[in-house]
Order: C-alpha cells, then structure tokens, then sequence
C-alpha cells in the first residue's frame, strides 16, 4: 500500500508542476514580446550581406495571413482538445511559432508595427493553452487525491479486526 501511496503523492506533485507550464510559456512570450518592442533591431541586427543572402521578406500581407490562419488553427486545435478530454499540448510550441512571426515582421522591418497584432494573438492562444493545461492537472489532481483517500480508508479499515466476524 505505500508504494501505491508514494507513487501517488508522486504523480501529484508532478501535476501541480505541469499545471504551471501555460504560465511560463507565457513569461516567455511576454519576455520575447518586451525584446521586439525595446527594439529587435538594436538587439539583433542584420548587416546588408546577412539581409542579401536571406533574401526578399515575404509580403506583409502574406504574414498578416499566415498570422490569422495560424491563430485560428492554434484556438481550433487547443478548443478541441479540451472538449474531447484530451491532454494538453505544449504552450512552448506556440511561443516558438509566435516568436517566428515576431522574426518575420523583423525581416520585413515592420516588427514595431506588427507588435501588437501577434501579441494579441500570442497571448489569446497562451491564456487558452494555459487554462487547458491548468483545467487538466486539476481535474487529475482530484482523481488521485481520491485515490489517496480510498487508499486511506483501507489501510484505517482493512487492517483492524472485526470482533465477532470470521478471521
């Protein structure tokens, strides 16, 4: 019964840790969002021959699109997840997709310009992801401490002996 018991105790903990992962995501994010709006190009320049050998930056429209096509996906996919119970993604995966958009727009120098746009869509994703990821550790985290508690009950009633009963 201990091991049980421990094991559980150790799955909780774990939740509870996971259950703060859509936080971080989004430190990350609000982190990546303060560098673009301080000035990605005073931290990250891009010399004429770097700018030559990577080419023409995509239209800014086609960024604006692929923006709200990756938007609309990211909520459709995460909405569903949590209607069909299934398991979180990773918020980090988002933070590295809006920070691609982030470097696009830089490419395009309209990075300043754009800032509020993936923002905008940045955190509308990550707070989504987070509650998905927060809502499913927690639920977990019932379950076991249920676990815990019908483990506890046995051992309080299971290991005294009835009088009068069969042994």
């Amino acid at each position: 019964m201990t091991t049980l018991r421990a094991q559980t105790e150790t799955k909780i903990r774990q939740l509870e840790a996971r259950s703060l992962r859509g936080l971080w995501a989004m430190a990350l994010f609000l982190l990546v969002s303060s560098a673009v709006y301080y000035g990605l190009e005073r931290l990250f320049p891009l010399s004429p021959e770097i700018r030559s050998f990577l080419g023409p930056a995509p239209p800014l429209n086609l960024i604006s699109l692929a923006l709200v096509i990756y938007s609309f996906s990211a909520i459709v996919l995460i909405l569903s997840r949590m209607t069909m119970g299934h398991p979180p993604g990773s918020g980090f995966a988002h933070v590295g997709y809006l920070t691609g958009f982030y470097i696009f727009f830089h490419l395009a120098r309209a990075s300043v310009e754009n800032l509020w746009a993936v923002l905008a869509a940045g955190a509308t994703i990550l707070v989504l992801s987070a509650y998905h990821q927060r809502t499913f550790c927690a639920e977990a985290i019932s379950e076991e401490r249920e676990t815990l508690a019908r483990l506890e009950l046995r051992e309080r009633f299971g290991g005294e002996k009835r009088e009068g009963g069969p042994e």
